[in-house]
């Protein structure tokens, strides 16, 4: 009865592959595969990508119908969730939107198949059945659930960084150096996340982007309020023709004394986050030690009585 069951699920999945296939052969193309075709009259290509001579027709196809059936079940808002968690991510090259859309659909129907597995060998057909809504609802939901687990760190390693990073921009300017130069001096000479923020902006700003504009675009790239309160007294600082000095310089104490907060507040946290290990793994062993030979004792007594 186990295998019949886990032989329907994958018929039903594949099924439903199948019918995911043939709605989206009839959808229009995307906005990615039209833009590409435009710039095949530009490129010579047949469209428009570098790497189309080095792979098979066959692939290409694929990708056409996972990026189809990804653009069916992926509605607009779910979209822009996604391109705004891989703006807080860094925009990681291995992972542009498009392929977090195109592979949606395998983990849909890949996880449900294991998860029904796995369910079968511990509960039975009910286990099988419950495994494989859940593996359905993981994979539609974890591409989501990992680039915001990425974007969460991405920031975190931002806001420990910043303080240095002030420093160096608070010795640039008082050693004579423009804004654009120290914050390229901290582009080229320092790594992580901000250093390529920064960069980013300088490269923003050569293409001809006003610097309050690009300064704008890096707050709405980060959850890290200490960086965008810098970001918004830099803008009006360049708008009211201030000197950046003061406000780095202050900005600069300023974090080294939340940083210090920072440190205080997780030493705090510690015994409240060691109460339950010591409360459960602990104390039971030392009850043990302690209290086992009188118990044994009461009970030997007891016994000869």
């Amino acid at each position: 009865m186990s295998g019949a069951l886990l032989v329907i699920i994958a018929v039903s999945a594949a099924a439903f592959a199948v019918l995911l296939v043939a709605v989206a052969s009839t959808l229009p193309e995307v906005r990615r595969e039209r833009v590409m075709r435009t710039l095949a009259v530009f490129t010579g290509r047949p469209d428009g990508r570098q790497n189309r001579d080095q792979t098979s027709g066959a692939t290409h196809a694929l990708i056409e119908i996972g990026d189809r059936i990804g653009a069916l079940i992926s509605p607009p808002s779910d979209r822009e969730r996604l391109v705004r968690m891989l703006e807080l991510a860094g925009n990681p090259v291995a992972w542009p939107a498009a392929r977090v859309i195109r592979l949606r659909p395998l983990a849909m129907l890949v996880l449900p198949l294991l998860m029904a597995g796995v369910g079968n060998t511990f509960k039975g057909q009910p286990g099988a059945i419950v495994g494989a809504i859940l593996g359905v609802a993981l994979g539609y939901g974890m591409p989501l659930i990992l680039i915001y687990n990425a974007s969460i760190k991405r920031q975190e390693l931002m806001q420990r960084a910043l303080p240095d990073v002030m420093d160096v921009l608070v010795i640039g300017v008082e050693a004579g150096l423009g804004l654009d130069s120290a914050m390229d001096q901290v582009a080229r000479g320092t790594r992580g996340p901000i250093a390529d923020e920064l960069h980013r902006v300088l490269q923003e700003m050569r293409l001809g982007v006003a610097r309050s504009e690009a300064l704008r675009d890096l707050s709405q790239r980060t959850t890290v309020r200490d960086l965008r309160r810098l970001v918004t007294a830099l803008i009006q600082a360049g708008e009211l023709g201030i000197s950046v000095a003061p406000i780095l310089r202050e900005h600069a104490a300023d974090q080294r004394i939340r940083r210090r907060q920072r440190a205080e507040e997780a030493a705090q946290k510690v015994p409240v986050k060691m109460l339950f290990p010591i409360l459960f793994c602990m104390f039971p062993a030392i009850f043990v030690v302690i209290i086992g030979p009188a118990v044994i004792q009461l009970i030997k007594t007891f016994s000869n009585s």
